[in-house]
């Protein structure tokens, strides 16, 4: 097992991958780490469409273009009448919880040897549709997921990251 910080660094978008679907062992894996992931007040309001057949990720291709011909897919959403709401300001906080829900499976497939990308450019609309996804049900985030193909690398722009001094501040928010 590798320590966080290098499985973080190593892990990639992958956009290339071998046709086989993943067995379901290892997608319960990758759930368990799913239903693990912390959301607000731990409402859970996550919602997990498994797509894992010939026929579900040809759907899927009317949805989007960036399925990248992944042999499985996993849609993570919220239900909007699950999520804590800030009271200060209404906030609700289902995209963030799916967010993190996303995260966490993407890091288990990791450890795990599993390629995944996350995408967002999709059409929720034709999601909705060619799934069956009731309205209260919102799509966040789309992974892409099975096992590399022997040429699946990083992007080049993969390990370029700004200074810590453009992205962290100590005390600095001041009017």
């Amino acid at each position: 097992m590798k320590d966080f910080l290098t499985l973080a660094a190593e892990r990639f978008s992958v956009r290339s991958f071998q046709p086989t679907h993943l067995p379901k062992e290892v997608i319960d894996q990758l759930l368990e780490a799913a239903k693990l992931a912390p959301t607000g007040c731990n409402f859970q309001p996550q919602r997990i469409l498994v797509l894992n057949t010939d026929e579900a990720t040809e759907k899927l291709k009317s949805c989007t273009k960036c399925h990248f011909n992944a042999p499985t897919a996993m849609l993570v959403c919220y239900n909007r009448d699950e999520c804590w709401v800030r009271k200060y300001d209404g906030a609700a906080s289902g995209s963030i919880d799916a967010s993190i829900v996303a995260t966490h499976i993407m890091l288990q497939a990791a450890d795990m040897g599993i390629g995944v990308t996350w995408v967002m450019h999709f059409d929720p609309a034709a999601m909705r549709e060619t799934f069956a996804i009731p309205a209260h049900i919102e799509p966040v985030a789309l992974l892409t997921m099975g096992y590399s193909a022997p040429d699946a690398a990083p992007l080049e722009m993969h390990s370029r990251y700004r200074d810590m001094g453009e992205i962290v501040c100590y005390d600095c928010f001041k009017s």
